[in-house]
This record gives structure tokens, sequence and C-alpha cells, in this order.
């Protein structure tokens, strides 16, 4: 009977131990146009520009793809993307970029970059 209990109270203990092992938490960071200056331009880091792509055509951050939030397609190519990867986000002004981060938490994104100014933002002069 004692060692049916001690078995049983190593396997409790394993449980608890394993249990209690941080998970990666996904998360939306916010970042201004100083951060993606430094971090994101001519980094090589997934930069998606989710604005129309008659926006996109009229000028674009650094070497950003354009995969627009409302499209049909949107999280087919988006899920061709690397989820364990940093990936940062912009649209005119944040709205869309914020949206578009929710979603790809919810798809499993483990580390999502908004880039709250947007390229309203990025073309204005400090």
């Amino acid at each position: 009977m004692k060692n049916s209990l001690r078995y049983l109270a190593s396997i409790v203990c394993c449980l608890l131990c394993f249990s209690c092992q941080p998970q990666k938490e996904k998360v939306i960071k916010k970042i201004d146009k100083a951060t993606m200056q430094a971090e994101a331009l001519g980094q090589g880091v997934q930069l998606v520009d989710v604005r129309t792509p008659e926006e996109y055509a009229g000028g674009h951050i650094g070497d950003a793809i354009n995969i627009h939030i409302k499209a049909s397609d949107f999280e087919e190519r988006i899920s061709q993307m690397d989820k364990e990867a940093p990936i940062y986000l912009y649209c005119k002004k944040g709205g869309r970029s914020n949206q578009a981060a929710k979603r790809l938490v919810g798809m499993g994104f483990q580390t999502v970059y908004d880039y709250s100014g947007g390229y309203d933002d990025w073309t204005t002069s400090e």
C-alpha cells in the first residue's frame, strides 16, 4: 500500500512539474517608426503591407509584400509565412494592421509586430 501511494505521489509530482513549464506566449507588440527603421527595414524580416493593392502601388515601406487583409486569399497567403519568425505588419494608419495582427495570433503566429502609425506616419517627416 505504501509503495502504491509513493508511486501515485511520484506521478502527480511529475505531472505538476511538466504542466508548469512556461508556454511560448503569442504576442502582438505595437511599434513605432523608429523601431520599424531599426528592426524591420532592410533586415530580411517578414514585412507585410495589409493595405489594398492600389494603396501599395502608390508607395510602400522597404521590401514589404502586399497581402490585402480583405482579400479572399488573405489567410491562405499569410499561412505560407513562417509562424515562428517575427512578422511585421502595417497599413495606412493602424486599424487594419491591428485587425490583421489579431487574426495572425489566432492562426498561430508567435510574435506579431504592429506598426500602429502606419504608412501615413512613415511618410511624414519628423
